[in-house]
């Protein structure tokens, strides 16, 4: 199942929250907060790849 997240370039919040192992309210704080980059389309929310590898590596560097 993860592979196929992997072949997305935009994901869902409940896709980003499994991958990173995060609850739903989470992620959500994460895009309110500015942390996770993400598009909204009304109320639906997009979040691409590259932005998570990204928030990843920013955290990484926090450690």
């Amino acid at each position: 199942m993860y592979e196929e997240f992997l072949e997305k370039e935009l994901l869902t919040v409940d896709e980003v929250a499994e991958i990173l192992y995060l609850g739903k309210n989470t992620v959500y704080g994460l895009l309110r907060s500015g942390e996770l980059q993400a598009i909204r389309f009304g109320r639906v929310w997009r979040i691409p790849k590259e932005s998570i590898k990204k928030m990843i590596n920013e955290k990484k560097r926090d450690i």
